[in-house]
């Protein structure tokens, strides 16, 4: 997602205070899956939210030329992220500046957006659906009034929230619903740790996952609880990838089909964004030199569904992403303290990448 312009801010802003000054209406609390915690029961919302939520979500309409949906970028079949492009297409084409996240159990998550900007997921809609080189909408009252007049989405707008229709709030806290359901947890890795079925992970896998919480050191940043994995601190740090790739060419590898991947120069083909700052991930939002090239941690449960992986979609496969931090990360004076060679043999980088497979 690109920076937002002050202006643009300063109304998000606006409309994040007016999103926590109401309450959400109780609904009945999700039955938690084994390895995640309870999804909170304002954000799940009830059954009717979800279901306006998910159509809501799969509808190009909600784009001001009729073209793109959230689905687009955030596809089911690929771990609701999209593993066409190494950084998400816009609106007419616009390559955007990063790569787009995997939506599995973003209702848990903290911070959202790789800069981890926003932190309340009925807002955070508003980002793509405002901004001009992604859903382009106008404004939020134009987008409002269309769902209002529509014929269909009028009732279901009132049934979900009685009294209150479409409005910018209830369009947030729909999607929201339909976020908080996409949840991953409960598989073989939970079984395993959690349920006390040690076969349910192979003997190489098991080897992954000590090397993930011991000599790899993932389980840093990536957390496991006693009760819980949600594989992430719900923090940010400086790997070093944006470092790496801003010392670079214009060139960018993309995958222009499944399996066909061509290192393609994005200005010479008019994709690239002329102009752009640099992106310098956190402290875009901070100002704070520590947070420079600094990204939040991803959640990891169905990762192997979701490459290209980083900010930026740099690294194809889970092989190049643990040779990455086997190398010690991109070197930069930034660089988080955790970030250090490894010293993996092939047998154990097998292994990790297998333990990473089974989540």
């Amino acid at each position: 997602m690109r920076r937002a312009a002050p202006a643009f801010r300063a109304n998000f802003l606006a409309l994040f205070l007016a999103l926590m000054l109401f309450a959400a209406p109780a609904g009945a609390q999700q039955p938690s899956l084994l390895g995640l915690p309870p999804v909170p029961a304002a954000v799940a919302g009830t059954p009717a939210m979800r279901k306006l939520g998910e159509k809501l979500f799969f509808d190009r309409s909600l784009s001001a030329n009729g073209t793109l949906s959230c689905a687009m970028c955030h596809i089911p079949a690929q771990g609701f992220a999209s593993n066409q492009s190494a950084l998400s297409i816009g609106m007419e084409g616009r390559s955007l500046r990063r790569n787009a996240p995997s939506l599995y159990n973003v209702a848990f998550k903290n911070f959202l957006f790789h800069d981890g900007r926003e932190t309340d997921l009925a807002a955070q809609v508003w980002g793509p659906l405002l901004a001009a080189d992604e859903m382009g909408n106008s404004g939020i009252g134009p987008l409002v009034a269309r769902l209002r007049a529509d014929a269909e989405y009028g009732p279901l707008f009132e049934a979900s929230f009685p009294g209150e229709g479409a409005t910018m709030m209830t369009l947030g806290r729909a999607i929201a619903a339909y976020e908080a359901a996409l949840l991953r947890g409960g598989g073989r890795f939970d079984r395993a740790v959690y349920g006390g079925e040690r076969a349910a992970l192979t003997a190489q896998e098991w080897l992954g996952y000590e090397l993930f919480i011991g000599k790899a050191g993932c389980a840093a940043c990536h957390l496991i609880g006693a009760e819980t994995a949600l594989f992430t601190d719900q923090s940010w740090h400086n790997t070093g990838v944006a470092f790496r790739s801003g010392a670079t060419s214009g060139k960018r590898l993309v995958q222009l089909a499944p399996g066909v991947l061509q290192n393609i120069d994005l200005a010479a083909v008019g994709l690239a964004q002329t102009g752009a700052p640099r992106d310098v991930g956190r402290f875009e939002i901070t100002n704070a030199p520590t947070d420079r090239w600094a990204y939040t941690t991803p959640m990891l449960r169905g990762v192997s569904e979701s490459s290209p992986y980083m900010h930026d979609g740099s690294l194809t496969t889970l092989a190049e992403v643990i040779e990455f931090y086997d190398r010690g990360g991109g070197a930069n004076p930034s660089l988080d303290p955790k970030i250090r060679p490894l010293g993996l043999t092939a047998q154990e980088k097998a292994a990790l990448v297998a333990f990473l497979e089974a989540l």
